[in-house]
């Protein structure tokens, strides 16, 4: 987790009861729980982002990986190989989706 930092935190008595009967290092229990959180939150941001992508990400789906690769600065044409995985296409409403669909 790297550096630590001291901070003051206040919580209802019963929660530290509760806290308590499962764990006696109570920061490591609370830093524990905010990343859960934390994970559970950026998880959750990524979910509402496929669903509403922004309107670019549409834009750069309608011209292409080919396009976009095409467009690179010479020399750099090793960077993305459009041959590589599956063709996918974004349908409003849906998201991504195979290409054949």
């Amino acid at each position: 987790m790297g550096a630590t930092a001291r901070v003051t935190v206040t919580l209802p008595f019963e929660l530290l009861e509760g806290i308590d009967r499962f764990e006696s290092n109570r920061s490591r229990f609370i830093a524990e729980a905010v990343e859960h959180e934390l994970v559970n939150r950026r998880r959750e941001e990524l979910k509402r982002s496929l669903a509403n992508p922004h309107p670019e990400a549409s834009e750069l789906a309608d011209v292409g990986l080919a396009a976009w690769a095409s467009s690179l600065p010479a020399g750099d044409d090793d960077l993305v190989d459009v041959n590589a995985g599956a063709a996918v296409r974004w349908v409003e409403g849906r998201g991504w989706g195979p290409e054949s669909a």
